[in-house]
């Protein structure tokens, strides 16, 4: 389906015109009808079938056979523009429409002003009343003056409603016209202006509108934004029904006409305005950086002098787009950049386009694109300047690698909302995504930073990710684990180096060189807490050696030596007689030639390395024989060929050992 929207003065035909082309009324109120004047936007529809196949030994535009082409059918008078805006805003195309008898009027300036602020350059000019009056004259004066808009170059065609003269040619040019719209995704994301509200006995709330692209299924659910009646934020509600061209479907893709019967709101929340759109898929913004376009020259001219950057800014202004009409702020930022505050979200994406209107004045004052739906503030002196620069090199197409290096980092999903496609090239850590240029800097700051915790703080176990987030201005921790450096790990949720013997200070250093060669002569044999002060080793001092593996500590003011746990296994395995033995603590103790003050404690050690099982009876039993990596598994205990009953114990050894 297509949508084509009318435009044009008061009483120049444009209902007549799409009566004769549909068959339908537009004009749905009896005011309406009684006053031949359209109040309120009209909506008919018809299938395109050309007269006659396109002949000639050029092959021009394809013809579209049978398409199906809705109308939004706009009222023409000064008092109605807004609701005009509301109908042509989301609707990709326009038919013109003149009188032969009165050519170009007021409102037909107002309502071209209002197409090309919007951006609109497909089109078609029908110039009505061809039986009262020549429609020469009045097609060049119009091609002349949309030669000066995104109207220049549409196709004219004359045509008399009433007698069916020129209708023809009409149909077949707005098949040439359906032809050259672009065809949208049907997987977009949805977003439906609402351009009318109303109830349906024994269905409920229906609204309607154009769906640009993307569908809308039977029981989706979708997101209904704020209402000036009060809804807080966005308000999900299921999709009870649809209707396309009168009859009921299951889907509708777009772009086509609907009418979507609503479950979890009430007509009165409903307006023309509010919008719809898939969960999540957009983010509301009050808040958006824009390029101004001015009106074209031959638009209705501001009385009063101009600013020095080109344009005069009344102190209240509304903001039309979509079929949203919101009175809003506007600073200037520079000559063509500005910024806008919206009295309440809209969800709007870079490249949307919009325009705003003096409605005291009844003119255009310029059409927008929107550039950056989610700014910075602009606090220091001078920003307003440096924001203009930059927004003067932003292009309204959205641009995945630029946005994010003006960015410098992004939430994926917030990227996407903005209707940013996710950069090919970035530093991926969750659901963040990193600038490359700017990774690299993270990454030597956090370097730098390491470094200064390093010389600061020696015997610290590392710097928290936490803190290291906080330092650099990182909105989220689990960036940091993205960002490492070279020679740096992270453990326990700190950051410390690679290096598997890190240097600690000097005094710390001496200290355990006289520690070090006094357990390679006796491994067993931990330092009295007493000597540990003398060597300068304090806890401190003792948890930095044990994170740089210089000594294993068994309990506090209780260590050994690096190598403790393979020495120790070594020894069972030697006295014990291998894997399967069970043993006492008495026994481990004097096989070591230590105290219980190590024994202990080194056997607790070795009994969550599951290199020993401790048995119900308080004895141990070895699993493995050698130093940690060897095979693990538990085996059948025995007894110590010394032991008493060790006999006995060893016919025995079939058994598997009781549990511990």
């Amino acid at each position: 389906m297509h949508v084509i929207a009318t435009a044009g003065h008061v009483d120049h035909g444009k209902s007549t015109l799409v009566r004769a082309l549909t068959g339908m009324e537009p004009d749905r109120w009896a005011e309406e009808r009684r006053r031949g004047m359209t109040l309120d936007l009209g909506f008919a529809w018809t299938t395109l079938r050309p007269a006659h196949p396109r002949t000639g030994g050029t092959v021009g535009p394809a013809i579209v056979m049978g398409v199906p082409v809705a109308f939004v059918d706009v009222p023409g008078h000064e008092r109605f523009v807004p609701t005009m805006l509301a109908g042509v805003g989301p609707v990709p195309a326009v038919l013109l429409v003149i009188a032969a008898d009165e050519g170009w009027m007021p409102q037909t300036t107002e309502h071209v002003a209002a197409l090309d602020a919007l951006g609109v350059h497909h089109g078609l000019l029908a110039v009505t009343r061809t039986d009262v009056a020549d429609p020469g004259p009045v097609i060049a004066a119009a091609e002349r003056e949309l030669a000066r808009t995104s109207l220049a170059g549409v196709q004219a065609v004359a045509v008399c409603a009433p007698s069916g003269d020129g209708l023809a040619q009409l149909r077949e040019q707005l098949a040439v016209l359906a032809a050259g719209l672009s065809d949208p995704d049907p997987d977009a994301p949805v977003r439906l202006w609402i351009d009318r509200s109303f109830t349906v006995a024994g269905a409920g709330t229906v609204v309607t509108g154009t769906l640009p692209a993307g569908r809308v299924r039977v029981g989706d659910t979708l997101t209904l934004s704020e209402s000036g009646s009060g809804l807080a934020g966005g308000h999900d509600v299921v999709v009870r029904g649809v209707q396309m061209l009168g009859h009921r479907a299951d889907q509708a893709v777009g772009v086509a006409r609907v009418a979507l019967n609503l479950r979890g709101v009430r007509v009165r929340d409903v307006h023309r305005g509010d919008v719809l759109t898939t969960p999540g898929a957009y983010r509301g913004t009050t808040v958006v950086d824009v390029r101004l376009h001015p009106p074209y020259p031959g638009a209705p001219a501001d009385p009063g002098a101009p600013t020095a950057r080109g344009l005069r800014l009344p102190g209240e202004l509304r903001l039309h787009l979509g079929s949203a009409a919101l009175t809003v702020r506007v600073r200037l930022l520079g000559a063509d950049a500005a910024r806008i505050t919206l009295p309440r979200g809209l969800p709007l994406r870079i490249g949307d386009r919009g325009l705003l209107r003096d409605p005291g004045a009844h003119r255009v004052v310029a059409g927008i694109t929107a550039l950056d739906v989610a700014p910075p503030d602009l606090g220091r002196r001078g920003a307003a300047a440096a924001r203009a620069a930059t927004l003067g090199a932003m292009s309204p197409v959205p641009d995945a690698a630029a946005e994010l290096h003006r960015r410098r980092l992004a939430r994926a999903d917030e990227l996407r909302a903005m209707g940013v496609v996710d950069p090919l090239e970035a530093v991926h850590a969750g659901a963040w995504l990193v600038d490359p240029a700017y990774a690299e800097t993270l990454r030597q700051r956090l370097a730098e930073l390491l470094e200064d915790h390093r010389r600061t703080e020696p015997l610290a176990d590392g710097l928290a990710v936490s803190v290291a987030a906080q330092r650099l201005g990182l909105p989220d921790p689990r960036l940091v684990a993205a960002l490492l450096p070279g020679g740096v790990r992270l453990r326990a949720g700190r950051l410390e180096p690679d290096a598997t013997r890190p240097r600690l200070p000097d005094p710390v250093e001496a200290g355990l060189a006289v520690l070090a060669a006094q357990l390679t002569a006796d491994p067993f044999t931990a330092p009295s807490a007493h000597r540990l002060d003398e060597l300068g080793l304090g806890p401190r001092e003792l948890a930095a050696a044990e994170r740089s593996g210089r000594l294993v500590r068994l309990a506090d003011g209780v260590v050994l030596g690096p190598d403790a746990v393979a020495r120790a296994t070594r020894v069972l395995t030697e006295q014990a007689g291998g894997p399967g033995t069970a043993f006492t603590v008495s026994q481990a103790r004097q096989w070591w030639g230590t105290s219980r003050r190590v024994a202990v404690p080194l056997l607790e050690l070795l009994d969550r390395a599951r290199m020993t099982q401790r048995l119900p009876d308080d004895r141990r039993v070895l699993l493995v024989s050698g130093p940690p990596g060897a095979d693990r598994a538990p085996v059948p205990p025995r007894a110590a060929p010394h032991e008493p009953g060790g006999e006995r114990r060893s016919r025995s050894a079939r058994s598997p050992a009781p549990p511990g």
